[in-house]
């Protein structure tokens, strides 16, 4: 009976939202709806479904539960380095525009830490930044700008002095970065690509889906790839066979697309 309960959970929400959590890694989705639903007092999914529908910040909190809203500025400093001393300048060589996506955005600390980055290396002007997620609250969340010392603790001083501004025990970041990303609700696993990217950035997303949702989202990035682009995963995210999807590994976590 059970199981019977989160499986019409999961159809239920595939027809209100067009999720569908079938495509996540099932035991670890489940521990944690079951922990959030027991938490807000529902001894089904049948009757938490019914709440979900009803009320608005419940189902908010289950999609962030859902998406783990987790990210830093500057998350694994180290690839970043890679990003901005070997990888966006061969970008920035061989397209005068470059077209850059942050793909699962959360709240907003990667796309604006590429923003930043871009910044510091004089080629904001010449770029475009588009940032999704499936999560309206993350990306309303993202679009304020605000955020805390444990987010920002990998961003370089010089940067974190230049363009927050200390609010409280929050830091705002400026309206100059912010103007730069353009963010989207998108379902990755459901909605189409834009094609032409430089560089695509999906990291510490792959980790909660099958393998077969992983198979499908690396043909999909690929093919939304100019040959020679980039594909910056995270730090789990490591593709073993990378010829598959057209990739060659060019650095560790970053992809080029073949010609």
């Amino acid at each position: 009976m059970e199981d019977k309960d989160f499986l019409q959970f999961i159809a239920s929400i595939k027809k209100k939202t067009g999720i569908d959590l079938a495509l996540y890694k099932e035991a670890q989705m489940k521990r944690r709806l079951t922990s959030l639903r027991l938490k807000r007092g529902y001894n089904t999914f049948a009757a938490y479904f019914e709440a979900l529908s009803k009320d608005q910040e419940l189902f908010y909190e289950f999609l962030d539960r859902m998406t783990i809203n987790v990210s830093e500025f500057f998350r694994n400093p180290s690839r970043w380095d890679v990003l901005e001393k070997k990888i966006m300048p061969r970008l920035h060589r061989e397209s005068r525009r470059l077209k850059i996506w942050s793909a699962a955005c959360s709240t907003g600390e990667e796309p604006y830490t590429l923003t930043l980055l871009l910044l510091k290396m004089g080629l904001l002007r010449d770029a475009s930044i588009m940032a999704t997620d499936i999560d309206e609250g993350a990306i309303a969340k993202a679009k304020q700008g605000v955020y805390t010392d444990r987010s920002l603790q990998d961003c370089p001083k010089d940067l974190l002095t230049k363009y927050f501004a200390k609010d409280g025990i929050t830091y705002r970041i400026s309206q100059d970065v912010k103007n730069a990303v353009t963010f989207k609700k998108q379902n990755l696993l459901a909605d189409p690509f834009e094609s032409g990217f430089d560089l695509i950035v999906c990291r510490n997303v792959m980790i909660y889906f099958t393998e077969e949702a992983k198979h499908e989202l690396y043909q999909k990035f690929s093919r939304a790839l100019r040959p020679g682009g980039v594909l910056f995963v995270g730090s789990t995210e490591q593709i073993f066979q990378p010829q598959q999807y057209n990739f060659e590994a060019e650095d560790t976590f970053f992809y080029k697309k073949m010609g």
